[in-house]
């Protein structure tokens, strides 16, 4: 099982990255997926999520609403976080993560995480 993240950079304030997520060794549509992030010194949380197909729909934090958004495209078992009108306090290490849940028996994978630094 593998979550590789990419897309990490520097950026400015203002600015705008795409991170992806690309999966492999498991069956991708069973999923959820989720971006978490943890800033430095702070514990991680969950920016957006995104249900397996069928019943997809969205969830964000609301320090992201309106300005990140979730997707995934099924076909390449990749998950994506487009995020625009970064903020410094968007800095942290963003890790996606893969939940399944079966007769309350928790299934779940990280990646190994890509840094965001949002900074001018």
């Amino acid at each position: 099982v593998q979550l590789v993240e990419s897309g990490g950079a520097l950026v400015q304030p203002g600015g705008s990255l795409r991170l992806s997520c690309a999966a492999s060794g498991f069956t991708f549509t069973w999923y959820d997926m989720n971006w978490y992030r943890q800033a430095l010194g702070k514990e991680r949380e969950l920016v957006a999520a995104v249900t397996r197909p069928g019943g997809s729909s969205t969830n964000y934090a609301d320090s992201v609403k309106g300005r990140f958004t979730i997707s995934r495209d099924n076909a390449k078992n990749t998950v994506y976080l487009q995020m625009n009108s970064l903020k410094p306090e968007d800095t942290a290490v963003y890790y996606c993560n893969a939940l399944r849940t079966v007769y309350g028996v928790k299934y779940e994978y990280w990646g190994q995480g890509t840094q965001v630094t949002v900074s001018s």
